[in-house]
């Protein structure tokens, strides 16, 4: 008997399941979706890890939409996930529910298992059992560690990783090349490269910088401001999930960066100018676990995705701050 799954009903309305729906990719990815015809089934636990009142106020944008069906529930329990798929035609999964923070990995390790690890097998096993042929997952730039040569490309050595987040995510990519070498599977892992922009994870850099600078708080700078982190503008971000949903590749691994580093002194000041405030700064060393720079190479994902970022850090930056003004005025 073979292993390979059946092929899905192509005449059915195009039905995706986006896993991580109230976070910040998944709630960009869930609106892009919608704009342009698709329907969504939306699943998110809404956890605690930052402001559950941001989280509900995405969703709130989402439930605008007629298409837009949210399940509350978690992606570590089967018994959830069988009933989700039991109950809904999906066509595509789109999995970009994590624990994410690389930081917090060190401190609840616990808490990247569970989701991480424990989450993503027990959401592509359900995945298999329904037929389901193309599986489009969440990876990060934080797979590549501490490697030297830059531009980091999709063919490096990814077996050192620094945090237990970035190992969380490494453990992703082998379980769905498994899962594909032996059902056939269609997988697509991202390797998301620092996205940003308005409605973004309070738990950024970025984000937390904003905020301390208008309240006149010092912030911390670590590296003497030094490190580079190649900053992806949301949009940019989806329009490659997007692309990836379309093609469905039966194994890959694809970069979405900007693949224009810049240093955290220049991000900083960055947002001080669109601020218009000066940021009270400490100086502090590199913390455990942060990766020194981070740039994609995008060969490969421009040659089989078309994917080019568009939106520069100038504009990007400014786009989130003035969202970030008027959503907490």
């Amino acid at each position: 008997m073979s292993n390979k799954l059946p092929t899905p009903n192509s005449q059915l309305p195009t039905r995706i399941l986006v896993t991580g729906c109230a976070g910040f990719i998944g709630f960009n990815t869930t609106k892009a979706l919608l704009a342009r015809g698709d329907s969504v089934v939306g699943l998110d636990n809404i956890n605690a890890y930052y402001s559950t009142k941001l989280k509900n106020d995405r969703l709130a944008v989402l439930k605008k939409d007629p298409r837009f069906t949210f399940i509350r529930g978690d992606v570590s329990s089967q018994k959830a996930l069988n009933k989700l798929f039991i109950d809904n035609k999906i066509d595509k999964v789109c999995h970009l529910a994590a624990q994410a923070g690389v930081r917090y990995s060190l401190e609840n390790p616990a808490a990247y298992i569970k989701s991480n690890i424990v989450g993503f097998t027990t959401l592509i096993e359900e995945v298999k059992k329904a037929g389901i042929e193309t599986f489009i997952y969440a990876s990060s730039s934080s797979v590549y560690g501490n490697n030297k040569t830059t531009p980091f490309s999709e063919d490096d050595f990814v077996g050192r990783p620094i945090s237990i987040y970035a190992a969380t995510k490494r453990a992703d990519e082998l379980i769905a090349y498994t899962y594909h070498h032996l059902y056939g599977i269609k997988c697509t892992g991202l390797r998301f490269f620092t996205a940003y922009g308005p409605w973004g994870r309070p738990d950024m850099a970025y984000f937390s910088f904003t905020k301390d600078i208008l309240a006149g708080k010092t912030i911390k700078v670590f590296n003497n401001g030094e490190m580079k982190r190649d900053f992806t503008y949301i949009d940019d971000i989806v329009s490659g999930i997007l692309a990836a949903l379309d093609k469905s590749y039966g194994y890959e691994i694809f970069n979405l960066g900007n693949n224009k580093p810049i240093t955290l002194a220049y991000f900083i000041s960055s947002i001080e100018k669109n601020l218009g405030i000066k940021a009270k700064k400490e100086y502090l060393p590199a913390q455990p676990g942060d990766m020194i720079e981070t740039c994609a190479n995008l060969d490969h994902s421009f040659d089989k995705l078309n994917y080019k970022p568009r939106v520069s850090f100038a504009e990007g930056i400014k786009q989130f701050v003035s969202w970030y003004k008027e959503y907490y005025s």
